[in-house]
C-alpha cells in the first residue's frame, strides 16, 4: 500500500526552513522555489496517518519501505522508535509498533551541506546561515552541484505473510 501525498513535513526555522509545510508530492528539496527549501540542510520531518486493517495485519509481518531517501532517515511509528536508515533499503520491520487503525508515522531525513552552503553563496554575508572557510560551492553556476535530499519515496507498507517451513518431507 503507497502512502499517497499530502505529508505534513516541518523544517527547523534557525536553520531557514519553514516550520511546518504541506507537500503535495514527495520530491527533493532542490525542486521547490522556496529558498528555505530548496537551499536547506539539516533536518525535516514528514508526517503521514495510515489506516491498517485488522486483516491485514492477521499472520503477517509489517515493514515501512521509504523508497529513496537522501541521504539519512530515522523513523518512529506510533511512539516507538524502529530504527535509523542510512543506506538502500530504507525499509524496516515495523510489526510491534503498526497497529489496526490509525497509525502515525514521523520520518525525519537529514540531508547534506552543500545546498546550504550553495545557497548562502547567493545572498550576502550578513544573510548567510552558515560561516566557513569552505568555498568551493560560492561560483556563479554552483546550482548545477545541487544534491537531491529529502524523502522522495514512494513509502509503501507492506504485508509479509508468516510462513512455516517444515523440514519434514
Amino acid at each position: 500500500k503507497t502512502l499517497e501525498a499530502p505529508w505534513d513535513v516541518s523544517f527547523d526555522p534557525e536553520w531557514g526552513g519553514p516550520e511546518d509545510t504541506v507537500f503535495n508530492a514527495l520530491k527533493s528539496w532542490t525542486e521547490f522555489d522556496n529558498r528555505g527549501i530548496k537551499f536547506y540542510s539539516g533536518d525535516a520531518t514528514y508526517r503521514k496517518s495510515f489506516t491498517v486493517t485488522r486483516e491485514e495485519l492477521e499472520d503477517n509481518r509489517v515493514f515501512i519501505d521509504l523508497g529513496n531517501v537522501q541521504e539519512l532517515a530515522s523513523v518512529r511509528l506510533n511512539g516507538n522508535d524502529p530504527g535509523v536508515q542510512w543506506k538502500s533499503p530504507f525499509r524496516m520491520d515495523v510489526t510491534d509498533a503498526v497497529k489496526a487503525g490509525e497509525n502515525n508515522l514521523e520520518v525525519e531525513v537529514t540531508n547534506l551541506w552543500p545546498n546550504r552552503l550553495i545557497g548562502d553563496s547567493k545572498v550576502p554575508e550578513d544573510e548567510r546561515y552558515t560561516q566557513t572557510n569552505v568555498t568551493k560551492f560560492d561560483a556563479e553556476d554552483s546550482e548545477k552541484y545541487m544534491r537531491k535530499s529529502g524523502l522522495l519515496g514512494p513509502v509503501k507498507v507492506i504485508y509479509a505473510k508468516n510462513l512455516v517451513v517444515s523440514k519434514d518431507k
